[in-house]
């Protein structure tokens, strides 16, 4: 889509214009004039870098994209402490600045020359380590407010100051060592999604850094009961990667540290503040940052980082827009900003400049904090290009690099779904995995109510749905793909490209929403669909995904969107693993049966077909399938994995006559085996998963 150059958009960017008579520069005229740029898709890309300050000793370089600028000024500054923050809720502060604001208290004020690539460009002569700048372009005769610029690497308090400094102070003790775990297929992966205040502020967890980075390294810490929390409870669970909520720099104010889960974003390559000892230093959240993934690597866990570049916090003030006013937004026919994010507008991933800039951003990420993984918020909004030159970028640097995303959007953008990285163009992204919401709604009940159940509360009609998550939605000839929820035929080519989950932050999570739906039943009826509703995630031959805090039954006093609700709702009770060791001993069981039997993870499409059959089952809300676990290079010959997910009534599942060791049922789980039998045919309680297998 061609855009004209503010025409349509600047009534929108106009409330971040700091007012001055005219724009005054000695060096507008270096390079050739971008004015007259007639569409966004024209605009000149930036060579080399998008580093916007080198420093050294004897100067420090600064550099940013503003093709459209008349002028731009860089300001030196003693303090990082700009302001406080300004949110989208907030924006009648921006008006109350002032044009005498422009540059206030700067100890260096210096003018910026235009250069051919669409850059402004000057060197500062002088020693200027510790200290913070900011940059204002003009335009339109109208200066626009200091930004530190879209390339941001340390910030002051609430990230509205850049801060120049030495990136080498910031390495922890051993972070030049820092070795990844092990990890030789994506089909091994375990993934454990986690914001960092829900799962460490509790009172009953022992953890002194509560809401920190600095948490994940404190070990041998437990509950009241003497129960691991912490560190060492995601080693005693098993799981083999942490998804961290959005921990990149978020606009919100860091002294007032109110809950977020921060898809908010600001500066998208420094660390949050706020889950730092010291928002207002910027060593600190970069150097705890650090300290959190190595401690976490030494624990043998990879850690995977949820990134939001599919939209800003705000528009007209976002750096973005105050560097490139409109490029690196969609826009409708009228001007105004896009909005498939639900949240304002949408970036532009498509235009040059944005995806380069994605792929320079995770790849930062990679290299200087040593993130193993990427969880794309919103995946859909990016276009499939983008995404798999970022796939490629990572996959050159360390193959065993995760990612995957939502493969959706929030509203209808502009540019077409065949160019889009939605789920059902995953086929085209390999290596890259997307959420797979058609089990994840079978199992528990649709996304648009919460008081609806399916196959938890006995309700027909899910079971094709459950069988494609089984599989990894992949294409499978045991499977009716007519009859399956949102989608009418497979979409991953590899079942490594499915994260197979049924609870994560947005929602409700899995207890409230099993209460929700079976509001009349008892504590016994709803632990066993919590059981149940784990089985099938865990079974399944996709990546799994368990919410921080289902594995001990945590709630969030049935809140469906608690982004901001306080930590009363949002902290994990500790004392539930106390109170519900059994449902977690259960979740613990069923990771280790999984690291240990490839059956579980076979991790390629054709093993898949050749190796799982689907069998007849008695009634609906059942669903059975057998693994040949010796093809598949198991110790286990022959398996059995069936889910019952009536309330009342017994299944029957008719067995080739043998003998069968019985790993799991009415709850209970052995690795070794709860007891053994000789028949054709096995009783399956309501509610509940049987696994048995023959050896």
């Amino acid at each position: 889509m061609r855009n004209q150059l503010f025409l349509s958009s600047m009534a929108i960017v106009s409330s971040a214009l700091i007012s001055l008579s005219g724009c005054s520069s000695n060096n507008i005229n270096e390079g050739t004039s971008n004015s007259s740029i007639a569409s966004y898709e024209d605009y000149p890309v930036k060579s080399g870098s998008l580093d916007e300050m080198v420093y050294s000793p004897k100067k420090t370089s600064f550099s940013v994209w503003a093709p459209t600028a008349d002028a731009v000024k860089v300001f030196i500054y003693e303090s990082g402490n700009m302001d406080t923050a300004f949110t989208s809720v907030e924006k009648s502060r921006i008006k109350e600045v002032e044009a005498t604001d422009l540059g206030k208290d700067a100890i260096i004020s210096k003018d910026m020359k235009r250069q051919k690539d669409g850059s402004w460009t000057v060197s500062i002569k002088k020693d200027l380590m510790n200290k913070f700048y900011t940059f204002s372009i003009c335009s339109e005769g109208k200066w626009l407010r200091e930004t530190p610029g879209i390339n941001a690497k340390a910030v002051g308090l609430n990230g509205r100051r850049a801060a120049i400094i030495d990136m080498s102070k910031t390495n922890p003790e051993g972070w030049d060592s820092d070795i990844k775990p092990e990890l030789k297929s994506f089909s091994d992966v375990i993934i454990y999604e986690i914001h960092h205040r829900d799962f460490t502020m509790d009172a009953d967890n022992g953890i002194v850094n509560k809401g920190k980075f600095l948490a994940y390294t404190e070990t041998g810490t437990t509950n009241s009961n003497g129960y691991a929390t912490g560190v060492d409870h995601l080693k005693e669970m098993g799981i083999t990667h942490i998804h961290i909520l959005p921990s990149f720099d978020s606009d919100g104010d860091e002294v007032k540290n109110a809950y977020n889960w921060g898809y908010d974003p600001l500066n998208y390559n420094v660390p949050e503040g706020k889950y730092s000892l010291d928002a207002a230093d910027p060593y600190s959240r970069i150097r705890e940052f650090k300290m959190m993934v190595k401690s976490l690597h030494e624990n043998g866990i990879r850690v995977i980082l949820d990134v939001v570049y599919n939209h800003t916090s705000t528009t007209g003030v976002s750096n973005f827009d105050l560097t490139a006013p409109g490029y690196f937004y969609r826009h409708k026919e009228n001007g105004a900003y896009s909005d498939a994010s639900g949240c304002g507008n949408e970036t532009a991933s498509e235009r040059e400049m944005m995806r380069k800039y994605m792929i320079e951003s995770v790849k930062y990420w990679i290299n200087e904090y040593h993130i193993d993984g990427f969880r794309f918020d919103l995946m859909g909004i990016h276009d499939i290009e983008t995404m798999n030159q970022i796939r490629a970028m990572a996959t050159e640097i360390d193959p065993s690099i995760l990612i995957y995303g939502e493969g959706w959007t929030a509203g209808t953008s502009p540019l077409s779904n065949d160019v889009l990285a939605v789920k059902a163009n995953t086929a085209k992204m390999p290596g890259i995995a997307a959420f797979g919401d058609e089990m994840r709604d079978a199992v528990r009940g649709p996304y648009d109510d919460d008081k609806v159940g399916t196959f938890l509360v006995g309700n027909p009609g899910n079971e094709e749905s459950i069988k494609f998550g089984i599989v990894g939605a992949i294409k499978h000839p045991d499977i009716d793909y007519s009859i399956v929820n949102y989608s009418k035929e497979p979409w991953a080519t590899e079942p490594t490209q499915m994260i197979a989950y049924v609870s994560c932050h947005d929602d409700m999570n899995l207890r409230d929403r099993i209460v929700s739906t079976l509001p009349k039943a008892d504590e016994s009826k709803r632990l066993a669909a919590q059981k149940l509703a784990e089985t099938i995630v865990l079974t399944s031959q996709g990546i799994p995904f368990i919410f921080a805090g289902d594995e001990i039954v945590r709630d969030k006093k049935g809140v469906h969107n608690s982004y901001k609700s306080p930590d009363s709702v949002n902290t994990i009770p500790w004392e539930n693993k106390t109170k519900y060791n059994d449902v977690y001993s259960y979740v613990q069981k069923l990771i280790s049966i999984r690291k240990a039997h490839p059956a579980f993870h076979m991790g390629s499409a054709d093993a898949v077909r050749k190796n799982i059959h689907f069998l007849d089952v008695d009634d609906t809300c059942q669903v059975a399938f057998s693994i040949d676990g010796a093809a598949a290079g198991d110790s286990w010959k022959k398996i059995i994995v069936a889910f019952n997910g009536s309330l009342k009534k017994t299944m029957t599942l008719e067995l080739p006559k043998g003998s069968y060791n019985v790993i799991c049922k009415d709850g209970e789980i052995d690795m070794l085996g709860l007891s053994t039998f000789i028949g054709e045919s096995v009783k399956i309680a309501p509610t509940s998963a049987v696994i048995l297998v023959t050896e």
